[in-house]
């Protein structure tokens, strides 16, 4: 096994992603340690470095050249997580300054120094302990990244299951209309779909959709979120609208494909999280449809003036 492949398998057992696994990480390891072709692990150290000294190292000793201006790059796919992972530290110094350096930390350093080889070949068994005392001090980066996404994730209780939403305006949006619009303007409703951005169909009654009448294949695309309500026998298409997909006359055409034998009501609606998105869709939006924005979650504005004009209730 050779150095960039003792690296990589070193970097998979203390539970770096896949990512960080890559042969740019690898050799910015093997640059940090001064670990050359030649050179054995236990002859590894960690002197204070410079990624151009990085860049200069994997040049002139393992034969590949990176431009000088791809320092940033080894920043973000080695540096940052080596950091977070406590395989490698910096010197405290501002990272614009020409005195910022980063070295190996010592714990890791003594991991990388119990690699033993045999005939040019590794024997990853001896340096199980230094491993396993490496990892009881510290958390993997996958773990420790699992967890931050876990964190960054948005709660939603829908059919009264939790669930959570991955970060981002869609899921924010998608989590209002569940919690605030549906008990507003659909109360009692049964939430049948709702997607979400790493996890396509969050939530999808197939059974419920086919018995009132919808035709699915993979290839239609559903509306972001979808609604029924018993009592009224309606059904509420709603669309999460952050960037792109309002309900204009090409998407009601394309719902009406899925639902040609639906017989329940059909509600169509456009939700926004501002005043100032729906503005910049209103011209494009399919009358006969339904507006509701999150932050005024109290008010819809109805584009089918037909059927609610009239007077004001007097208060």
């Amino acid at each position: 096994m050779d150095k960039l492949e003792t690296v990589k398998y070193l970097l998979e057992r203390i539970g770096m992603p896949q990512q960080q696994q890559s042969a740019i990480c690898c050799l910015t390891l093997l640059a940090m340690a001064n670990i050359k072709k030649e050179t054995s692990f236990e002859e590894a150290t960690n002197e204070w470095i410079r990624i151009h000294d990085v860049i200069d190292f994997i040049d002139k000793e393992y034969g590949i050249t990176y431009a000088e201006n791809s320092r940033e790059t080894f920043r973000k796919k080695a540096m940052h997580h080596f950091r977070t992972a406590a395989i490698i530290e910096d010197n405290g110094k501002a990272t614009n300054s020409p005195n910022y350096r980063y070295r190996i930390t010592n714990e890791f350093l003594r991991v990388i120094r119990s690699i033993q080889e045999i005939d040019g070949m590794s024997v990853h068994e001896d340096n199980e302990f230094e491993i396993e005392s490496f990892m009881n001090h510290h958390q993997s980066l996958k773990d420790i990244y699992a967890s931050k996404k876990q964190m960054e994730k948005m709660p939603v209780k829908i059919n009264n299951q939790d669930f959570t939403f991955s970060p981002g305006k869609h899921n924010q949006l998608q989590k209002a209309i569940i919690e605030e619009f549906a008990p507003r303007f659909a109360p009692n409703s049964e939430c049948l779909y709702v997607g979400d951005t790493t996890e396509k169909n969050l939530v999808k009654n197939v059974k419920k959709l086919k018995n009132l009448g919808f035709e699915i294949t993979l290839h239609d695309k559903m509306p972001d979120v979808v609604l029924y309500r018993d009592d009224k026998d309606w059904i509420y298409f709603v669309e999460s609208v952050t960037s792109v997909g309002p309900m204009d006359s090409k998407r009601i055409v394309e719902i009406g494909q899925m639902t040609g034998n639906v017989t329940s009501g059909i509600i169509y609606v456009t939700a926004f999280l501002d005043f100032k998105t729906f503005k910049k869709f209103s011209d494009s939006l399919a009358w006969e449809t339904e507006v509701w924005i999150a932050e005024i979650p109290d008010h819809m504005i109805h584009l089918n003036g037909d059927r609610f004009m009239g007077p004001r209730e007097k208060r």
